[in-house]
């Protein structure tokens, strides 16, 4: 049976019903972005914005436009540190989490 539905639209939907698939999204953007992956990272984070708190609110929330924030987690955006770890701590309120991280021995 052929897919109809976008696979964006379907992770979306689901994000919006799922509180667990939700918040797995959140913890997977932040561990690509921990990782070095900073592309992958900021495409799961405007997929988890756009599923949950929205860019307008997360803009107000920062005190910048949505135009800034759109820019800065764009394909082509440099987000400094401070504002990546500002809109980490923004999400985790708006998600009711606290992440942290948890160090393993890599394999040899």
């Amino acid at each position: 049976m052929p897919i109809t539905r976008k696979f964006r639209t379907t992770i979306l939907d689901r994000a919006v019903s799922d509180p667990a698939f939700r918040r797995q999204m959140l913890i997977e953007a932040v561990n690509e972005l921990l990782a070095g992956d900073l592309d992958a990272g900021k495409a799961m984070l405007r997929d988890y914005i756009n599923a949950t708190i929205t860019f307008q609110q997360l803009a107000k929330k920062l005190k910048k436009t949505d135009k800034s924030v759109h820019r800065m987690l764009g394909p082509r955006g440099n987000p400094r540190a401070d504002n990546i770890l500002e809109i980490i701590k923004i999400l985790q309120t708006n998600e009711r989490v606290k992440l942290r991280v948890e160090a393993h021995k890599v394999a040899a």
